[in-house]
This record gives structure tokens, sequence and C-alpha cells, in this order.
């Protein structure tokens, strides 16, 4: 390890102790100028018994301070030797602050037998924590950056092996301002005389072998010399986040899981599925029965339209549930309407103006209301709110053995494929999108997503 990676990866945790304590005298005094400034503030933070400053400082922020670097090591923000994106940087910081607040309201409600000093001190404590953290990060970063180019802390590197390096792991190599490659050497040999040159940090063979004596001996040479080694899997794939490093017995295994959702993932998007379409079914009830009625003065029974779709894994079908907005011989007609597709770019079968939608359907499609039973279909466990969209068993039999990589995932009531264009968007243009979906899962992008769902309706963009 260089030793500016251990200077800057110990640096963090003073600068997250001086990041705390100022965000919360901050907060201390920002709290004292609006009770004197601002009457409001005390409708709104009853609590007025603000401790002496010298009393909130030894009861308060010093245990913080403690608190808050004890969570951040659990979440790992105290590695020497960062790899993480910088994204992922920030959602750790922002959940340890969110623990940090948790410990401190479970610690005066449960301890104290009181709520806290001050809600109004309390939010700003939170959010100032958060920002005064992520810009010491933030300075911490630019100044090793500058380093780095100026060629201090920076890895050297040497590929070894029978086989060149890959083009990608050099331009990798060459843009990373971390590394600094010297060039592939064919074998230890030519490793050694190498060495003889240039200090060397860190030996990538290309052409690892579990069963070679010329991996062991690589291996041995690096552990007597220090130096870092690492090896190339013989495998690449283009979503490197989703690789996990396990064991089997003693043996290193890199496991590649289609989805982050997996594990918890999965439980957590189930809960958050059934909560909230328990909430909207409850909602929108008058507004079924409104629609039940219209659908029935309009064209009779039956009011539901049941499409047998395509669920998870491309090979179990479901029912789908929608308002009808066709006529009750829709599916007779199709077959007459196929010259009139104009979904060429796919599988996919639509056809604008189409004859077969009813007067009240029109309506219904046209604010996409026809797809609100498919709640009952996400209750059941059958969808999700937010996934692929679920296509017919026809069509699915002409995807391509990429196209189906979508069936990971239950389908969804909507996607990131409807709010970027609905029924505009070309064919392989959803399918990477939906793909970009089930690579980079999280219950933020569904709220985002299902946010911008109402903003897509709403604007009538895509809609037929």
């Amino acid at each position: 390890m260089k030793r500016s990676e251990a200077l800057f990866g110990l640096l963090r945790i003073p600068l997250d102790a001086l990041a705390v304590a100022g965000a919360l005298l901050l907060s201390y005094k920002l709290r004292t100028l609006n009770m004197d400034l601002i009457p409001s503030v005390q409708l709104l933070d009853t609590a007025t018994t603000l401790p002496s400053l010298a009393l909130y400082i030894d009861t308060f922020v010093w245990p913080s301070i403690a608190v808050f670097a004890i969570v951040s090591s659990f979440l790992g923000l105290y590695v020497l030797q960062a790899t993480r994106s910088a994204w992922n940087e920030v959602g750790r910081i922002l959940l340890a602050t969110l623990l940090w607040l948790v410990a401190v309201m479970a610690w005066f409600f449960l301890v104290k037998k009181q709520l806290f000093f001050s809600r109004v001190l309390l939010i700003h404590s939170t959010v100032l924590i958060a920002f005064f953290v992520l810009l010491m990060r933030a300075i911490v970063l630019l100044v090793q950056r500058r380093l780095l180019h100026a060629g201090i802390g920076v890895r050297t590197v040497i590929s070894v092996g029978r086989t060149v390096l890959a083009s990608s792991a050099r331009a990798t190599l060459a843009h990373d301002p971390r590394y600094a490659y010297l060039g592939h050497v064919v074998d230890l040999g030519g490793l050694r005389h190498a060495e003889h040159s240039h200090a060397v940090d860190l030996v990538l063979q290309t052409d690892a072998a579990p069963e070679s004596a010329e991996t062991f001996a690589l291996i041995e040479h690096c552990r007597s010399r220090q130096l870092g080694y690492a090896f190339l899997p013989p495998v690449f794939t283009d979503v490197p986040h989703l690789l996990t490093v396990e064991r089997l017995g003693l043996l290193p295994m890199l496991r590649f899981q289609p989805t982050p959702l997996d594990g918890w993932g999965r439980i957590l998007k189930r809960l958050f599925d059934v909560i909230i379409s328990a909430i909207l079914l409850v909602l929108l009830l008058p507004l079924f029965l409104f629609i039940l009625l219209a659908i029935l003065f309009d064209s009779g029974r039956p009011m539901f339209y049941i499409s047998r779709r395509m669920g998870e894994k491309a090979g179990k079908q479901i029912a789908v549930i929608k308002f009808r907005s066709m006529v009750r011989d829709a599916d007779i007609q199709k077959h007459e309407l196929h010259a009139q597709n104009h979904r060429s770019d796919g599988p996919l079968f639509k056809v604008r103006h189409d004859p077969r939608v009813t007067r009240v359907g029109a309506i219904l499609r046209r604010w996409s209301l026809d797809e609100l039973p498919q709640l009952i279909n996400v209750i059941k466990g059958q969808m999700s709110l937010v996934g692929p969209r679920p296509h017919l068993p026809e069509e699915v039999e002409r995807y391509n053995a990429f196209q189906r990589r979508v069936f990971v995932v239950k389908p969804g009531l909507t996607g990131l494929a409807q709010i970027a264009g609905r029924s505009d968007l070309p064919f392989d243009e959803e399918v990477a999108l939906d793909l970009q979906y089930i690579e980079e899962w999280g219950l933020l992008l569904d709220l985002w997503i299902l946010w911008r769902t109402i903003v897509v309706v709403l604007s009538r963009k895509g809609a037929d």
C-alpha cells in the first residue's frame, strides 16, 4: 500500500470528527438565533430548554462524534484503499448520517425518557452533518487527485503472461490516475529483468491457471518481494458491479448475479410493492367504481379484460387484469389488423388509432387508467410496481437470447421504458432500458420511476 493511500485513509477519521463537531455547533448556534428572531420556529419546536453550550458539547457533541465514527467504520467508510464508486461513497455517508439520527433518537427516548433538546436543532444537525462530511470527503478526493496527477501515490503496474493484456484493461489503466502501466512481459524472467529498472507495485497476470507451475512461481515471487498480485478472470462481463468474490473451499470464486434484486433486495422490493399497492387500491376505489360504471354503460359486460402475459422466468404465464378498453371480440379482429402493425422494429404488435378501441377505452388508454387493475397482480405477487412490461406469449416466442434477459425479474406496471417513450419507443431501446433497470435496481430508482410515470401520464407523451 502506498503511504499516501494510508495517509488519506486515516485522515478521513479526524476530518469526519471535525465535520460532525462543526455541524452540531453550527446547529446549536442557528437554534439559538431562531429562538430569538423567528417566533414561528417556537411554534414548530416547543422545546426551548436548550442546555448550556458547555453541557451540550460534553453530553452530545463528543458522544455524537464517537457514534458517527463507529457507524462509519461498520459501513466501510474508513478503508485505507477505496475501490468503490463516488456514488456508492455518497450513499454510505447518507446512510451513516441516518443511522446516527436513529441512534440519537433511540438514546433520548429509551434512556433519557424524553424526546430531544430541540427538533429543529436535530433537523439542522442531520442535514449539516451529511453536507459537511461530504464536503470534507470531496476536498480530500480533490487533493488526492492533484497529487496523483503530480505522480505522488501512483501505483506502477506490469502485466505478465503469454496472453497480452486486453485492450480494454490497457485503456482503463491509461485513463485511471491511480495507475501507471509499465508494459507487458511474457514470464517471471521478464518480470525480474523489469524490476531492475522500474519500481513495480502491482503484477497483473493475464493467463492465471490453478494448476500452473508458472502461476505458483509468480505468486511466490510477489509474496517474497511484497508486490501486489492480481489476475484477470478468463470471462468478462459488462456489469462488473454485479460480480462478487466468494470462496469455494480455499479457491476464490467470482460469482455473477444478473440483478441486485437478490436476497434482501427482493424482500425489500416485495414489501414496497405490497404496501404501496394496498394503499393505492384503497385510495383509488371510488375511481375504480366510476370506471366500471362507465364501461358498463358504454359497451356492456365484461368490464375487465384478462390478458395472458409472460411472467418472471419466461416460462410461466400470468393473467394480467386490465379495464376493458376494446370491443369484446378484439382478439378475433387482431388477425385482420396485422397489416396495420406499425411496430416493425420487433415482435410487438401495435396499431395506431386502433378501430377496436371503445369510446371510454380511448379515454382510459390516453391516461393509462386501463392499467390500474394490475395493482391486484402486484398484490398477488405476479407483477411488481416497477419492472419490464409483460408481453404476450406469441411476442415472447420471437425474442432472441439477449432480449430474454428481461425475464430475470417480475414484469412491472411501469418501468424505465414507459417513462422514456411509452408506445413511441423502438423495441431495442425498450429492451436496453429494461436491462439497465434490472442491473441497477434500487428502491430510490423505483420511487423516481413512479414519480416520472405520473409526470409522463399527465403530459400524455407517447399515449395512443
